[in-house]
């Protein structure tokens, strides 16, 4: 016997350390393909008056591509708004699971009325033969007389790779964040270092557009004040004549390439909310560095319609000797609204004469803007899809943030797994481009006011559900702890990706009767079914199929 509990879960369930979970090891078998990540859970508590301490063993034929991470708890105190609806796990404060986090020699512990959880990766890295595996969990406490405690969980890897992830995702990438949390000045070496490893961690969960912060973002910044400066074009003013350096955005974007980034989203040109200001700019004047534009810089002036002219240029010859040219994607302002309409023509009208032939795409979700000519490539949050669906806008994109916390899929902590992961299934069915996200590692406080410990403020102190702001965690040594929404993220942009290959193999409508034939009512980004179970039976069938349309 063995004072330790032990039951295989699947990835799509969240494990309160308060609540016992049910044992679902996916009916013994968990199917992917060579090059994607197959994960599931182990949950364990203990029969025991106080901790025990526990070690964790994996055996498998397959174990150098076996990772295991312990699930850790993060405190929550907003997880949802008072209006948010049903399809919540719970509303109320507490402890929830969230961070992965490496086990470390003596820091797995199970608890006598405690449920803890490992999550567990399979990733074949396309190195690994198909054929079913056994991937077996012992836990053992090394207690004298006490056997350990093992679970086996089957994985069969099929034959052949998912095919290159077509949407464009982008979740904003905050380069301040990284500098206040770690206390190393921007673009210090140090910096440097510590970008590049949360940019490899985004590229690998399927984000392959960086926002490249040319100048510093003019997001979640309150109106009069400013957010760290991360500028990468150095900017010079010597007798009124501007000139710039590009050594910084040369080494960001050689950084870039190297961790196999895509697409370039270039920072904002105007203010958050309307366009009414210039964005931060700072610069070098006749040797003295200050900032030159801000809140206080109206956009439509002579003084940024001269910087706009002589900067865009120069930006779009260094974007073009880089070979990126063609990657970037530009903005205008940040979720403008119907009474923004005309200061965001005047906005835009700066800029575009300059972009001729690039993308201009901007997070709204107002289809009057659309209609008015004033953005050929809107980004409509998600709860505001419809008409832009029955637009047939070509390339539609979609976001969602804090303010789609009813009905929608979102990744909360609060919410459901299989309400972040049915994202998959939506875009695939209604041929979405492009999916955005504003909060990658956003680690302040609500219009960036001051930095936050996101291990210890999941919420932007107060201002957004928690989880709204970061998928990744600044763990130790300058690498990104992953979250669980983040997994599971990634594994709808796998369901997505073996969609679209099923496709090209049986044809459109094959596929659509697979996600819809069995339902009630068809898949929207309102309605849509909300058990883990939905998802991964419709996975299954997807990969089976597969499998024998290619013989």
């Amino acid at each position: 016997m063995s004072v330790l509990q032990l039951k295989l879960i699947s990835a799509l369930e969240k494990v309160f350390l308060d609540e016992e979970p049910v044992e679902r090891p996916e009916d013994g078998l968990l199917s992917g393909f060579q090059n994607e990540t197959i994960s599931f859970q182990a949950a364990y508590t203990a029969d025991s008056n106080g901790p025990v301490y526990v070690t964790c063993r994996v055996e498998s034929p397959i174990k150098a591509h076996i990772h295991v991470r312990r699930v850790g708890h993060v405190p929550v105190r907003f997880a949802c708004f008072k209006d948010s609806g049903d399809n919540y796990l719970r509303k109320t404060p507490g402890l929830y699971p969230d961070v992965l986090q490496e086990i470390g020699e003596h820091n797995l512990r199970a608890r006598g009325g405690q449920w803890d959880t490992l999550w567990i990766d399979v990733e074949p890295d396309g190195e690994v033969e198909p054929g079913d595996y056994p991937v077996t969990i012992e836990l053992s406490t090394g207690i004298s007389e006490d056997e350990p405690v093992r679970r086996t969980q089957t994985v069969r890897i099929l034959p052949g790779c998912l095919p290159h992830q077509a949407l464009i995702h982008t979740k904003w990438f905050h380069y301040d964040g990284l500098s206040h949390y770690y206390h190393v000045p921007v673009f210090s070496e140090e910096h440097w270092r510590i970008t590049e490893n949360f940019m490899r961690a985004a590229v690998k969960r399927g984000i392959n557009m960086i926002m490249m912060p040319t100048h510093t973002p003019p997001l979640d910044t309150r109106v009069g004040t400013e957010r760290l400066t991360v500028q990468l074009v150095d900017v010079y003013v010597n007798n009124g004549v501007y000139a710039f350096g590009f050594d910084k955005l040369r080494r960001w974007v050689d950084m870039a390439e190297r961790c196999g980034v895509e697409y370039y989203e270039i920072a904002h040109f105007f203010t958050q909310w309307g366009a009414h200001a210039a964005p931060k700019i700072m610069a070098t004047v006749d040797g003295e560095y200050r900032r030159i534009f801000g809140w206080d810089t109206p956009a439509d002036g002579e003084a940024y319609r001269a910087f706009i002219d002589a900067y865009l240029p120069a930006l779009l010859g260094e974007l073009k000797a880089l070979g990126v040219d063609k990657k970037c994607w530009f903005h205008v302002s940040d979720e403008p609204s119907a009474e923004h309409l005309d200061s965001y023509l005047a906005a835009k009208a700066l800029i575009a004469k300059h972009l001729q032939g690039y993308p201009i795409m901007d997070a709204l979700s107002n289809i009057e803007f659309y209609k008015s000519g004033a953005v050929e490539r809107p980004v409509p949050a998600s709860n505001h899809i419809e008409p832009f669906l029955e637009a047939n806008v070509p390339g539609l994109w979609t976001y969602y943030c804090v303010g789609q916390h009813r009905d929608v899929s979102n990744m909360f902590m609060s919410m459901p797994s299989a309400r972040n992961r049915i994202l998959g299934v939506q875009l695939y069915k209604f041929r979405i481009a492009g999916f955005l996200q504003w909060g990658y590692n956003f680690y302040n406080a609500q219009y960036s006011d001051y930095p936050v410990d996101p291990y210890a403020v999941t919420d932007g102190d107060g201002f957004s559900p928690a989880g709204d702001c970061f998928q990744v965690y600044p763990g130790e040594g300058g690498v990104p702890e992953e979250s669980i929404r983040m997994m599971v993220t990634a594994h709808a942009l796998q369901d997505l990706r073996a969609m679209q290959w099923l496709e090209t193999l049986v044809g459109r409508e094959r596929v659509l009767e697979l996600i819809d034939g069995e339902l009630s009512e068809p898949v929207t980004f309102k309605r849509y079914p909300r058990s883990a179970e939905y998802l991964l039976n419709l996975r299954r069938r997807v990969n089976e199929e597969i499998v024998r349309a290619r013989g």
